[in-house]
């Protein structure tokens, strides 16, 4: 499983609101390629660009939604809003 959970901080709701990207803190063995299925298959979402970093030891993944998709009801799925 590459989505472990999501952040919620307040960068990454703005992020959210502005530029319809979710952030996740995710496996650090997992790849872009993995990480667009799962986002995919789990919120039946369309994927425009996923980018990756690694602070703290921890990766964590910024993925920009297509335009038909919205960060907004993801995030309202999880129940972060």
């Amino acid at each position: 499983m590459a989505l472990m959970k999501p952040i919620t901080t307040e960068k990454a709701i703005r992020l959210m609101e502005l530029e319809n990207k979710m952030t996740f803190l995710v496996d650090r063995r997992s790849n872009k390629t993995e990480i667009r299925r799962e986002m995919e298959k789990t919120f039946s979402v369309k994927v425009e660009k996923v980018s990756t970093h690694i602070i703290n030891n921890q990766k964590i993944a910024t993925i920009k939604l297509k335009e038909g998709s919205q960060a907004i009801d993801v995030a309202t799925k999880l129940g972060l809003i």
